[in-house]
């Protein structure tokens, strides 16, 4: 396994649609998945979606810690070719960082209840719900698949800014401040 290089914004590979895995038997499949994992791990991040490794195929990563999400852990999940469909009209607005995006944060609205389906590596489909920070966290590494970072879906690019000059403030006012490098 090995650490792979993160794409930042502005290269191309990030603007573009990824393409659909067709073969779940590709041997370099799972060494690839692999290196996402550790290259997730090593960024510090809670997701991962492969046009950030530079590679434009419809492949995401991702887990939700407990503590983010009212203490239901979401673990390790590989997406192939997922699908979302909102629930409802529900939206909520949130802090979001990026791997692709360093240093910087803002709020996005995102839908607070989804449904999404996807295949696993064997190719078998799954199905789940959402709803709260794993709804966005896999609506944020979705929108990798498609060319979208996070500041396109902002609407008020006011509250874009430096992490770490959010988090001195905050510190400074005496509150907690939870950034989340998503993916």
């Amino acid at each position: 396994m090995s650490v792979l290089p993160i794409a930042r914004m502005g290269a191309e590979v990030l603007k573009q649609r990824a393409a659909e895995v067709t073969d779940f038997k590709d041997s370099d499949l799972k060494g690839f998945v692999n290196d996402m994992i550790e290259t997730m791990v090593e960024a510090r991040g809670v997701g991962l979606a492969a046009p950030q490794v530079f590679r434009g195929q419809r492949i995401v990563i991702f887990f939700v810690p407990a503590g983010r999400n009212g203490g239901v852990e979401i673990p390790l999940t590989v997406m192939i070719n997922p699908v979302i469909t909102p629930l409802d009209d529900a939206t909520n607005d949130a802090f979001e960082a990026c791997l692709s995006v360093p240093g910087l944060t803002g709020t996005v609205p995102r839908f607070t209840n989804i449904k999404y389906r996807f295949h696993d590596m064997m190719g078998a489909e799954i199905e789940r719900e959402a709803t709260g920070f794993h709804a966005r966290v896999v609506q944020h590494e979705c929108d990798h698949l498609d060319g979208v970072l996070y500041p396109q879906r902002m609407a008020d690019m006011t509250t874009l800014a430096f992490a770490d000059v959010l988090q001195a403030e905050a510190e400074a006012r005496g509150e907690e401040l939870e950034l989340d490098e998503e993916g």
